[in-house]
C-alpha cells in the first residue's frame, strides 16, 4: 500500500485487485484453520468462516465459507467492537447469541490489528465445536433455555499480550468431554487469526513502509465501489410491497406451524425487509437473534447481485432488516437458540425468496430442501467419551432455466459431509447407506433436486439428537411445479419427530432422509 496509486481515485481494475488480495487473507486463514484443527467437524467438514473488518467493525472481506456465520458476524461486529477497549496482542472469544454470536457451538475469535498505536482492522474466525458442554452429546439438544445448550462465553480475552490465558481456556475445558480435542481446535482458531494478522499487515505495509492512511482510503473507495455496484443491481428490482409467509414444522416442545412472515418494501433500490407478523419467541430452540435473521435476508440479496460485487459493508448499505423484539426472529435472553441458527435461518431465506418471487418471479427458484438436517450423536453410559455432529444436504429447488441439483447443501450452510472413512475411524458408527433419495424432487418442467439418505448403525449404545425441518411442510414448487417430498427421520424403521432425542442400543440404525427440492413450471 506504499505505492502512489492511492493518490488518485482507484479504478475498477485496481479495486478488483485489492478485493482479491484482501479476500485471499480470509481464504488463507480458513486453510490454516482446517489444517490445524483436531476435530472432524472443523478439519473435515470445514464448519468455520473467516473475515476481515475495519477499525469500526464494518465488513471488509470474507471467504466463501458459511453464509449464516458470515452474515451474522458482519451484522453484529460493529457493536462488539464498540463495546470494549482493544489492545495489541489480544484475541477476544465469544459465543453468546445475545452478544454477537449465533448459537453456542459457534465460537468466534476476534483479533485487532495495530500499526504502531493505531487500530487499523480486525480479523475474525467462527468455528463450530461439536462439544460446547451441553448435557446432550453433540451440543445440539432439544433445549428450552440457553443454559441447557452449553457453555455461554461472553466476550473475554482468550489471548492477552500474545499469550493464551490458561485460566480462561482451562475454565472452558473443564466443561467439555474431550479437552485435548477442544484445546487443539481453539489453538487452530488462534493460529488462523495470527495468519490473518500477518497477511493483512503485509497488505498494509510493515515498518517504515506502512501506510495506514493509504489503506483506509482504499477501503473507503472499495466500499463506495461495492455500494455503487450493489445499488445498480438493486435498482433493477421493481418498486412495491411484497409479502410472503412460510412456516417452521415445530419447535421440538410441542408448538407447531410457527409463522415466518416477510414484508419487503422496494423504493428505487432501497430495500426494507420487515418480519412483523412472525411467531412470538417460543419454548423450543428455533428462536434466533436478529443477527441470524439478518444473515438470511442479506444472503438472498447478495445472490441477486453480480458476482463481481465485493462482499463488504458497502454492498449492504441500502438494505434494512427489522423484526419485532420478542419474536421468533429477534428473541430475548435466555430463550434457546440452538436450532435457530441452523433451521430458522433457512426458513428466513424461503420467506424472503417467496416475497421476491412476486417482484421478479423469473429469477426466483422453487424452495430447496430447507433444513441443515442436524444429527448429533455421542457416548451414553460408557467410559469413553465422543461427540459427533453432522449436517446433511438435500435437493435444491428448480429454476426457470435449470433443474435442481441433488444431494447438496443449500443457502445458509456450505459445509462438506464427514467422509465415511473418517466417521467410521473415529466413532463407534458404521455407515450402512448413503445415497440419493430418488424421485424426491418435485415434478415440473424443471424437476427439483433429490434429497439424500444416510443410514447409520450404532456399534455401541449412544445418545442421538435430530434437529430437522421440512418434515411436515414440503418445500414448495413454483409456477405450477410440484412440491418436493418432505424429509423423514427413522430409528429402525419407526418414524421419529422432526426434532427428537433418545438413546439407541448397539445394532440399531438411525436413518435421515432429507427433503427434495420443489419443481418449477408445469410438466409437459
Amino acid at each position: 500500500m506504499n505505492d502512489k496509486a492511492h493518490s488518485k481515485p482507484a479504478d475498477a481494475i485496481e479495486l478488483a485487485i485489492f478485493a482479491s488480495r484482501i479476500t485471499a487473507v480470509c481464504e488463507e486463514m480458513g486453510a490454516s484453520l482446517a489444517q490445524a484443527a483436531f476435530s472432524p467437524n472443523i478439519r473435515d467438514r470445514l464448519d468455520y468462516s473467516c473475515a476481515v473488518f475495519d477499525a469500526q467493525g464494518r465488513l471488509c472481506a470474507q471467504a466463501a465459507h458459511i453464509p449464516v456465520h458470515l452474515g451474522s458476524m458482519a451484522y453484529a461486529m460493529a457493536d462488539i467492537v464498540a463495546a470494549r477497549d482493544w489492545a495489541p496482542g489480544q484475541m477476544i472469544a465469544l459465543n453468546d447469541p445475545y452478544l454477537g454470536g449465533t448459537h453456542l457451538p459457534d465460537v468466534t475469535l476476534i483479533a485487532p490489528l495495530f500499526v504502531g498505536e493505531q487500530l487499523v482492522a480486525f480479523v475474525a474466525n467462527r468455528a463450530h465445536h461439536a462439544d460446547i458442554g451441553a448435557d446432550s452429546p453433540g451440543s445440539m439438544p432439544l433445549s428450552s433455555s440457553l443454559d441447557e445448550e452449553g457453555l455461554v462465553i461472553a466476550p473475554v480475552a482468550l489471548v492477552d499480550n500474545d499469550r493464551i490465558d490458561e485460566s480462561v481456556l482451562g475454565g472452558w475445558l473443564k466443561h467439555l468431554r474431550n479437552p485435548p480435542i477442544a484445546r487443539g481446535d481453539f489453538s487452530a482458531q488462534i493460529a488462523a487469526n495470527r495468519v490473518g494478522l500477518k497477511r493483512l499487515s503485509a497488505l498494509i505495509g510493515e515498518g517504515e513502509a506502512a501506510d495506514v492512511h493509504a489503506f483506509r482510503e482504499r477501503l473507503r473507495e472499495y466500499n463506495d465501489y461495492a455500494r455503487e455496484l450493489a445499488a445498480s443491481a438493486l435498482r433493477e428490482l421493481p418498486n412495491g410491497r411484497y409479502t410472503f409467509t412460510d412456516v417452521l414444522d415445530d419447535d421440538g416442545q410441542g408448538n407447531r406451524d410457527l409463522a415466518i412472515a416477510c414484508r419487503i418494501d422496494i423504493d428505487n433500490g432501497h430495500i426494507a425487509v420487515d418480519f412483523a407478523g412472525s411467531a412470538q419467541q417460543t419454548a423450543g430452540n428455533v428462536n434466533c437473534p436478529l443477527s441470524v435473521t439478518a444473515a438470511g435476508a442479506l444472503y438472498v440479496f447478495r445472490c441477486l447481485m453480480p458476482e463481481q460485487v465485493p462482499a463488504c459493508a458497502g454492498a449492504f448499505e441500502d438494505i434494512e432488516i427489522s423484526a419485532p423484539e420478542g419474536s421468533l426472529l429477534n428473541a430475548c435472553h435466555p430463550h434457546a437458540v440452538a436450532a435457530g441458527n441452523v433451521e430458522t435461518s433457512q426458513r428466513v431465506v424461503d420467506a424472503v425468496l417467496g416475497a421476491l418471487a412476486q417482484a421478479i418471479g423469473d429469477r426466483i427458484p422453487a424452495a430447496s430442501h430447507g433444513s441443515m438436517n442436524n444429527v448429533a450423536l455421542g457416548s451414553h453410559g460408557a467410559d469413553t467419551s465422543w461427540d459427533y455432529y453432522e449436517t446433511m444436504g438435500g435437493g435444491l429447488g428448480a429454476g426457470p432455466n435449470r433443474p435442481g441439483a441433488s444431494g447438496v447443501q443449500a443457502h445458509m450452510t456450505n459445509t462438506l459431509n464427514t467422509p465415511v472413512e473418517v466417521l467410521e475411524r473415529h466413532f463407534p458408527l458404521r455407515m450402512r447407506r448413503y445415497a440419493l433419495r430418488r424421485d424426491s424432487g418435485g415434478a415440473g418442467a424443471k424437476r427439483g433436486g433429490d434429497g439424500l439418505i444416510r443410514e447409520i448403525e450404532f456399534l455401541a449404545e449412544a445418545s442421538y439428537t435430530v434437529l430437522a425441518e421440512r418434515r411436515r411442510h414440503a418445500p414448495w414448487g413454483r409456477a405450477g411445479g410440484a412440491d418436493g417430498a418432505p424429509g423423514e427421520n427413522r430409528l429402525d424403521g419407526d418414524s421419529l419427530a422432526p426434532k427428537c432425542t433418545g438413546v439407541a442400543s448397539a445394532g440399531q440404525r438411525l436413518t435421515i432422509a432429507s427433503a427434495g427440492g420443489g419443481g418449477y413450471g408445469v410438466s409437459s
